[in-house]
């Protein structure tokens, strides 16, 4: 597959910005709730995917990944929902790009893949259980919701004006 100059830049960028916020701590924010921070780090990845496509989304998520290896060191639960979530956002917003909610429902799946990928992948790992307080369930209502209307609300504007500024260019 043979990436075009545009998403090659996309990639660059964004996979730099997800480097600064992982490796600063800027990308995580202390709440108190069981997982202990709420992420920034979802919206490059989802913009990535929007922007970019699915190969793009896929590549600024696996830097996600790596970036939160310090935090849980299983590959098996950080890396796949990080290689989703770019191309999930992707795939809703080419499908819905004609209705007027489909850019900030592809912003909203593709940071909620992140949740419910990683989540179920911990559960299935056996890092923290499926229900109680500090479970993935708990996790998944007090973040993932949260999370997500954050992408949408975000990444709408974002999208539309670094698209309107891609097509003047």
């Amino acid at each position: 597959m043979k990436l075009k100059t545009e998403q090659i830049t996309i990639a660059g960028v964004l996979g730099a910005i997800t480097v600064v916020l992982g490796t600063t701590g800027l990308g995580f924010i202390p709440v108190a709730t069981p997982a202990g921070a709420a992420t920034l780090m979802h919206l490059p990845v989802v913009l990535a995917g929007i922007l970019g496509g699915p190969v793009v989304g896929a590549a600024v998520g696996l830097i996600f990944g790596l970036t939160t290896l310090r935090f849980m060191g299983d590959l098996r639960v950080v890396i796949p929902a990080r290689l989703l979530m770019g191309p999930m956002a992707f795939w809703v917003y080419s499908g819905l790009r004609r209705r007027t909610w489909g850019l900030p429902l592809a912003a909203a799946v593709g940071s909620l893949a992140n949740t419910a990928g990683t989540l179920a992948l911990a559960v299935l790992f056996g890092y923290i259980p499926l229900a109680g307080k500090t479970g993935a369930l708990a996790i998944a209502i007090m973040q993932g919701g949260p999370e997500a209307l954050v992408a949408a609300v975000l990444l709408t504007p974002i999208v539309l004006a670094v698209t309107r500024a891609m097509h003047r260019a």
